[in-house]
């Protein structure tokens, strides 16, 4: 435990990431066979996500190629190397057929023409992947939530931290400029002291069809539940076999927590950049939820949660309603504050906007620039170009894998509480929850072989 203790003291003394790396790359990073300019990718997952947000996000820099993809289901693999193929025919304007498919992550990891990887896969393999990965000296981007468990995220950040390896979690609100802001004015006392930061989130609905079906040809099903409990294939437990739509794995606890981690780990993770809580977590948790009774669909829908840090203040989590939109609402002493996603635009004479609803405040003098010297954070415009900035150059990047156990701690812990229906005392050190046996015991889960870690 001193062990444990002193890393974290040093991570807060710090207040940097958990890599100390050189400010020089030397040409061995970036493979044997690359030019020493170029980052090699390879995608690992195929899906909706992928596809959508972390392949377009690096393959628009020249200096990055995705040369590999792996996906348990052939066709979605096949689909993802005519997806990358055909956007370098266009943007070089000439045929391309660059990109090897893998139907196993572990012989995509096995190629040292890879520099890095984008995991993009469902969360119950989150952490496992992002083990395997650094352990083969990759560099890694990161969906969110971090892990399936708290258990699971300590071994993957301890893992990162081992490896040198730069880890980025793909909570993109850290690049958005009104989330930046909004913190900065809440740690620079613009709301007097901060209470309390209510959170809201969407829910989701109970449904889905639990009866059994035959599992498509070219589909790992076997692989692809990992280290969770065998359960019999059904297309709402997966993913579409027609198109790219929201997947049924998202509201199976068996998966994932359900929005609780999968919007929550952005928001928290906000929430404790405002607090600088980015290596703690609360010490005090309370919520309740309403659950399916049948269907196969079995995440939370409507919740409350309460979490009480050591300086005080009071983080309130609520399912978002059309009086209350999605976000996060921080209160203090002196005023309110509203951030969310949405269009936001600045300009050197206006750097706050007062016109975006993604940035409100109770009153306007709230949102007027802030002084030279008064607290600034982490600037990044492009969340996967941080990433591959700090591959480049060695500087810390802005979620590191420490940073976003963290987050995602924060919502797997109101998840237990909403199971529990009662109060639970929680020590960030240590984590483990005070004089609670049948809560410690859902800190991790049981891993079925082969695939545990």
């Amino acid at each position: 435990m001193t062990t444990r203790r002193n890393f974290i003291k040093k991570s807060l003394t710090a207040g940097v990431g958990l890599i100390i790396a050189p400010t020089i790359v030397p040409n061995s990073v970036f493979g044997k066979n690359a030019p020493s300019n170029r980052i090699n990718i390879g995608a690992i997952g195929t899906g909706r996500i992928s596809r959508e947000h972390d392949m377009p996000g690096v393959l628009k820099y020249d200096d990055v190629r995705i040369i590999a993809v792996a996906d348990l289901d052939a066709n979605r693999v096949a689909d993802a190397k005519q997806f990358v193929e055909e956007y370098y025919t266009k943007k070089f304007n000439k045929p391309y057929s660059g990109v090897t498919t893998y139907d196993n992550h572990l012989d995509l990891l096995a190629n040292k023409d890879i520099d890095a990887v984008l995991i993009s896969t469902p969360d119950h393999w989150h952490a496992k992947n992002a083990i395997d990965a650094v352990r083969a000296g990759k560099h890694v981007y990161l969906q969110k939530p971090t892990s399936l468990t708290i258990a699971e995220g300590r071994q993957m950040s301890d893992a990162v931290n081992a490896s040198g390896r730069i880890l980025q979690i793909g909570s993109q609100q850290r690049s958005m400029e009104q989330f930046r802001i909004a913190c900065e004015l809440v740690r620079n006392g613009r709301i007097g002291q901060l209470k309390e930061i209510e959170i809201r989130l969407p829910g989701d609905p109970p449904g889905g069809n639990p009866e059994e079906m035959p599992i498509p040809k070219g589909f790992n099903y076997e692989m692809w539940l990992g280290s969770t409990p065998y359960v019999p294939y059904t297309v709402d437990r997966v993913h579409p076999q027609q198109g790219y739509g929201r997947p049924g794995w998202l509201r199976c606890e068996q998966f994932g927590a359900g929005m609780i981690t999968g919007w929550g780990a952005h928001h928290f993770d906000i929430a404790h950049w405002a607090m600088d809580k980015e290596y703690s977590g609360p010490i005090e948790i309370s919520g309740k939820a309403e659950f399916a009774s049948n269907g196969l669909w079995d995440v939370h829908g409507h919740y409350e949660t309460e979490m009480l840090y050591d300086n005080g203040v009071i983080v309130r989590g609520i399912t978002d309603g059309s009086n209350k939109p999605n976000g996060l609402l921080f209160t203090g002493t002196e005023g309110w504050l509203f951030v969310s996603r949405g269009n936001y635009a600045a300009s050197a004479n206006e750097p706050i906007s007062t016109k975006s609803q993604s940035l409100q405040a109770s009153e306007l003098k709230i949102l007027s620039p802030l002084g030279k010297d008064d607290i600034r954070l982490y600037i990044s415009t492009d969340h996967h170009g941080n990433w591959l900035e700090s591959i480049r150059t060695g500087k810390k990047n802005i979620t590191p894998a420490e940073v976003a156990h963290r987050s995602c701690t924060a919502c797997l812990l109101q998840h237990i509480a909403m199971k529990l229906n009662r109060k639970l005392y929680w020590d960030p050190i240590l984590e483990r929850f005070k004089n609670d046996d049948e809560a410690n015991a859902m800190i991790a889960r049981p891993q079925r072989p082969p695939y545990n870690f």
